[in-house]
C-alpha cells in the first residue's frame, strides 16, 4: 500500500518537474527572489530563505527520481532480458546488469568485436557476391 502510493507520488512530481511550466515557475520565484533583496537589504535572513528552499526541494527531489529511474532501470532491463530470452541472442546476457562495471566492460569488449568479425564476414561475402556476378556476365 505504501508502496504504491509512494510509486505514484514519485511519478507524478517526476513528471511535474520535467515540464517546462514548472522551470517556468521556478525561474520566477528565483527572480522574484532577487528582485526582492534591495528591499530587505539583501539580509542573511533574504539569503537564508532561497537556500533553504531551494535545499529542501533538492533533497526531496533526489530520492523521487532516482525510486523513478531505478524503476524505469528494472523495466527496461527486464523487457531486453524478455527479448533475449525469446529471441535468438545469447541468454547469457540476461542478469548482466548484476556484474562488476570490469565484467560487464569486458563482454561489452568481446561483443565490439564479435560485430567487427561479423562486418568483416559479410563484407567479404558481398564482395565476392559482387564478384561472381561481374565474372557471370
Amino acid at each position: 500500500m505504501i508502496e504504491k502510493l509512494f510509486t505514484r507520488i514519485a511519478n507524478y512530481v517526476a513528471h511535474l518537474a520535467g515540464l517546462p511550466s514548472t522551470f517556468a515557475v521556478c525561474f520566477l520565484i528565483i527572480v522574484a527572489w532577487a528582485a526582492s533583496g534591495p528591499m530587505f537589504g539583501f539580509s542573511d535572513t533574504w539569503q537564508l530563505i532561497i537556500n533553504t528552499g531551494t535545499t529542501i526541494v533538492t533533497f526531496l527531489m533526489v530520492f523521487l527520481i532516482q525510486n523513478t529511474q531505478n524503476r524505469d532501470g528494472t523495466a527496461i532491463q527486464t523487457k531486453l532480458d524478455e527479448l533475449i530470452r525469446v529471441g535468438k541472442a545469447h541468454n547469457t546476457f540476461i542478469g548482466i546488469e548484476h556484474l562488476t562495471e570490469s565484467e560487464v566492460e569486458e563482454i561489452r569488449r568481446k561483443c565490439e568485436q564479435a560485430a567487427k568479425r561479423h562486418d568483416t564476414t559479410v563484407k567479404k561475402a558481398t564482395a565476392q557476391k559482387r564478384g561472381s556476378k561481374t565474372h557471370a556476365a
